[in-house]
């Protein structure tokens, strides 16, 4: 199993603001990290209903929850404020007509911490749930997840507890996606409140010696 930092620094962004806080309220009790894309090239996966879904490109907007209780990651990649691009010609009506999603994706973990600088991390436990807002919902590498416990990566109680956290996230969140968008829109608006309020970005390893948010 790979362990994996909150701030994304695998996929080689540069000059990002990335904020991660405690988030307590009666919709939501977790860790919340956001991270502003200011640039890279736009990236997209294949969804058969959605068509072309834009995963990274500068102007973006991650959202990581980990919350409290559970062994996942969902990662809100929303486009740039206020726009959903012109190829998602099926794109429903979103909760908040700012923050409208991409696509969700969901790791399955096997616990969190944190590193020496304060980043968040998690051990990925190989499988994944993807949706987007057209109804597309796909479980991703369970190949990986199999192999793993064919192996002896996993034992039989991870490999039965990653199955079952894949089921408890279909019924949250993909049961109905629109109530999904707009808790996530809600949890949004919140921590864009407290980053406009001051709240710093999180000075990285990555961004040591970097101007925040240049």
């Amino acid at each position: 199993m790979k362990r994996k930092r909150l701030n994304r620094d695998a996929w080689g962004f540069q000059f990002y603001p990335y904020y991660q806080m405690r988030l307590d309220t009666e919709f939501f009790r977790g860790t919340v990290c956001l991270i502003r894309l200011t640039d890279g090239e736009e990236q997209y996966w294949d969804m058969p209903k959605a068509g072309k879904v834009r995963v990274t490109g500068a102007g973006m907007t991650w959202m990581e929850l980990i919350p409290d209780g559970a062994s996942r990651v969902l990662t809100v990649k929303y486009f740039p404020d206020g726009s959903h691009g012109e190829e998602r010609t099926n794109y429903p009506a979103p909760a908040d007509e700012r923050f409208q999603p991409s696509v969700w994706y969901v790791d399955v973990i096997d616990g969190i911490g944190t590193d020496g600088d304060g980043v968040a991390v998690y051990v990925d436990k190989y499988l994944d749930v993807i949706f987007t807002p057209e109804g597309d919902v796909k479980i991703d590498d369970r190949d990986e997840l199999d192999a793993a416990y064919s192996s002896g990566e996993l034992s039989k109680s991870q490999y039965e507890a990653a199955l079952e956290e894949c089921g408890k996230i279909l019924g949250d969140w993909c049961r109905d996606i629109r109530a999904t968008d707009a808790w996530c829109a809600k949890i949004r608006r919140t921590v864009e409140d407290r980053i406009a309020r001051g709240e710093p970005p999180t000075l990285c390893r990555e961004k040591a010696g970097q101007k925040d948010g240049a």
